[in-house]
């Protein structure tokens, strides 16, 4: 860290068509987020899962720099419609299901706890014209999903989305009452 707090952090956005230009560097900030499991076949799968939500015509990522060094990251796209898959889980279909799925939120490990994540978080959905923002968190991470509940999404399901990854707590914010 160069001695910057992280009220200077600069947060840059990006789109689809600046993915190729940033590309590296997300995976460059993962393979800080997640050295202690790097081993760990889900976690190597991360390019491919990149590579698919940056190929996505309405990809919305914002980055956070240190100066010119970049420190965390926040990914996602609008989902399509009739494919909101998350809707299972609830009782009664919302009126407007137009949906922003936040795929990705990490910081390298020594710029975390610093309210850093929320910055990122906030800069991304700002603004979204859908409805509701799904995301999915480890339910093994008992404490992010608190703190993604501190910042009003509720759990609304549990998934397992692939044969090897986590089973995951399926978590909804109503944007039109949070951002």
């Amino acid at each position: 860290m160069t001695g910057s707090s992280a009220a200077a952090v600069d947060l840059r956005h990006y789109g689809h068509d600046d993915f190729d230009d940033i590309r590296q560097t997300l995976l460059d900030v993962h393979a800080d987020a997640y050295a202690d499991r790097a081993h760990e076949e889900f976690i190597q799968r991360f390019p491919c899962f990149v590579d698919h939500w940056g190929n996505r015509t309405r990809f919305a990522c914002v980055v956070a720099y240190d100066g010119s060094e970049p420190i965390g990251f926040t990914y996602g796209a609008p989902g399509d419609p009739g494919r909101e898959w998350w809707r299972d889980y609830l009782a009664e279909p919302p009126a407007d299901p137009s949906t922003f799925s936040v795929s990705e939120l990490m910081l390298k490990v020594k710029w975390r706890k610093r309210g850093l994540g929320e910055r990122l978080h906030t800069a991304l959905l700002d603004g979204r014209p859908e409805a509701p923002a799904v995301l999915t968190v480890d339910t093994k991470r008992p404490r992010l999903r608190a703190l993604y509940e501190g910042w009003d999404y509720r759990k609304i399901g549990e998934r397992q989305p692939f044969p090897d990854s986590p089973l995951y707590a399926v978590m909804l914010l109503d944007l039109k009452t949070a951002v």
